[in-house]
This record gives C-alpha cells, structure tokens and sequence, in this order.
C-alpha cells in the first residue's frame, strides 16, 4: 500500500477521487488532512451495572447525545473517555482506505484523539467517530472546530466497499 501525499492528495480531492466535505485548503498538509472536530458527542453515563461486552452490544445503551456549539466547548476529566466526531464527511473509492490518527500537539496535553479502530475501510463515505480520552492530569475542554486529528489516505492493492454497521454515521 502507497500513502498519499501532498500533490498526490489535492490531485486526488480536485479529480473527486476522494472527497473531504467540507474542506479548507490549510487542512491539507504533506502527508495527511486535518480533520475538525464536530459539535455533537457522546457521554458515558456513570454509575451503571456491569455492562456485558458481547457482538450485539450497543454503546447507545450506556451513553447519552449531548450537542455543544460553536462557542461552546465540553470538559474532558482526567481518565474520562467521550466519543465526538468530524464535521467533515469523508468519501473513498474502493482502492483507497485510510487511517485516522490524533495530533501530536494535543497528545503533549495527554489527550488521545483516537483510542482504537483508526484504520478506515475502502469505499467508506461517512463522518469519522473519534474515542477520545484524557490521560493527563488536567481537565480539558474541546472546543468544536479544532483540528483535532489528521486523515491519511492509503491506496490499495484491489478493490473492497465497506458496508457495515457504522457505514452511514453522522452522529457520534
């Protein structure tokens, strides 16, 4: 597999090859695009019973919506996890996939962007969700708009379409 890179990417975007909606030109940068985050997340309820892990689990049942506008900004406890999402709605075909990856800016506060899962399927057309958790020591608080992590787009070696379960999300 080849990484796109600078030239490669705004080539790729202008052809709509692949498709970042909405983007800004200074998202793209040599390797990667920076992608903000949205305005609607996703809190852990506390003092639940034991929630048991299983292949039909659902998240919904142990988290609850919550939406932050734009001047607005949610608090991230030391150890807490939340779920957020990308404003921008991400399009590949079925030879590119990609991964999805936290700023390095904000690890230096402890703040990791994308705890697992960063590896996103060929021929995805979705927002990206982002599981996010503080391991640092001070309370955070996100502000929707940041560029909170960065896209890095992968050509394949065939061809595959993603159609699974989280394939047409756009809420956190």
């Amino acid at each position: 597999m080849a990484i796109l890179i600078g030239e490669e990417i705004k080539k790729a975007l202008q052809s709509g090859l692949i498709k970042v909606e909405p983007l800004e030109e200074a998202q793209i940068g040599p390797g990667s695009v920076d992608l903000t985050l949205g305005n609607d997340f996703r809190i852990f309820r506390t003092g639940l019973a034991t929630y048991r892990i299983r292949d039909d689990s659902n998240f919904e049942d142990i988290t609850e919506l919550k939406h932050v506008g734009n001047d607005g900004s949610i608090v991230i406890d030391p150890g807490e996890m939340i779920l957020g999402i990308t404003k921008e709605k991400i399009t590949l075909p079925t030879n590119i996939s990609g991964r999805l990856e936290g700023r390095s800016r904000f690890a230096r506060f402890g703040l990791a962007v994308h705890v697992t899962a960063g590896f996103m399927q060929p021929g995805i057309s979705n927002q990206q969700v982002l599981e996010i958790v503080n391991l640092g020591h001070t309370p955070l608080a996100l502000s929707p708009g940041t560029r909170i992590c960065q896209f890095i787009f992968e050509e394949c070696k065939g061809e595959a379409e993603y159609k699974g379960r989280f394939s047409n999300q756009n809420k956190p």
